[in-house]
């Protein structure tokens, strides 16, 4: 199935799996519809989006955690852009690594918030619209987390439990409906992830990478751009994929 001049709506799109999603697409000739919270990475974004090969691009400033602010933003797009044809829910985070019982409110707000809430508004704001053209693909991106917990990562890995289960059930509250629902489950990226977890200590967030390779964002772009581009009456339900050097949320081999 060919992207070409085809909109995609990328939440997250300023860093990361976003961003590689977005330049991912960009060379099939997509048309970008980019959102994220941080503006100026985002514009970075869209240019080198352009220059690999985007038929167009309109970004804009969106925090998912506000369900008034997704209704709005999806709501007041320009006609042109109105018609989102595949939706990537990327927008993410993790904060701490730290025993429940040990762990910051905060932080499990803002990955709640993020992780599940964030995902309910975008679909419910872009989804519909899907339904009523008869045509559409939704990506989530989930994670190994939500299939294993592990060890001081509880909350993280329920917010991506519960993306599994919510990706599953609206599989299902569309069928018989050609829109197409995917969820793309990767394990470790070498992606802001860590610093953002840490809060920005950065050999922190180096030592959980170390002695191994993880996959890149590039990795999980190509993913993500494979399963929309698979014939319309083929839905891709799951893809999980993790380094070699990596067995599942709590195994991993490293060299040194």
């Amino acid at each position: 199935m060919s992207l070409k001049g085809k909109i995609v709506f990328i939440t997250g799109a300023s860093a990361g799996i976003g961003a590689a999603t977005a330049l991912a697409f960009a060379a099939e000739g997509a048309r970008l519809l980019l959102a994220a919270r941080r503006t100026g990475k985002l514009a970075e974004v869209a240019k080198a989006a352009l220059a690999r090969g985007a038929e167009a691009i309109h970004s804009f400033q969106l925090d998912v955690r506000h369900h008034r602010a997704v209704q709005t933003a999806i709501d007041e797009l320009p006609p042109e852009w109105a018609e989102i044809e595949v939706l990537v829910n990327n927008a993410g985070l993790s904060r701490g690594l730290e025993k429940i019982y040990t762990g910051k409110v905060e932080d499990w707000d803002e990955m709640i918030d993020t992780n599940v809430k964030g995902l309910l508004y975008v679909t419910r704001a872009v989804v519909p619209g899907m339904v009523v053209r008869g045509h559409g693909q939704i990506v989530n991106l989930g994670s190994t987390a939500g299939e294993m917990a592990y060890p001081n990562g509880a909350v993280y890995c329920g917010s991506k439990a519960a993306e599994r289960m919510i990706t599953d059930g609206l599989r299902q509250d569309v069928l018989g409906t050609p829109v197409r629902v995917t969820s793309i489950d990767p394990g470790m990226v070498e992606t802001d992830f860590s610093l953002v977890r840490f809060r920005g200590d950065a050999e922190r967030a180096a030592k959980v990478y170390k002695g191994l390779t993880p996959l890149t964002p590039e990795d999980v772009a190509d993913a993500i751009v494979w399963a929309a581009t698979r014939p319309a009456h083929v839905n891709i339900a799951r893809i999980s994929l993790t380094t070699i050097h990596q067995a599942n949320s709590i195994l991993f081999h490293r060299e040194r």
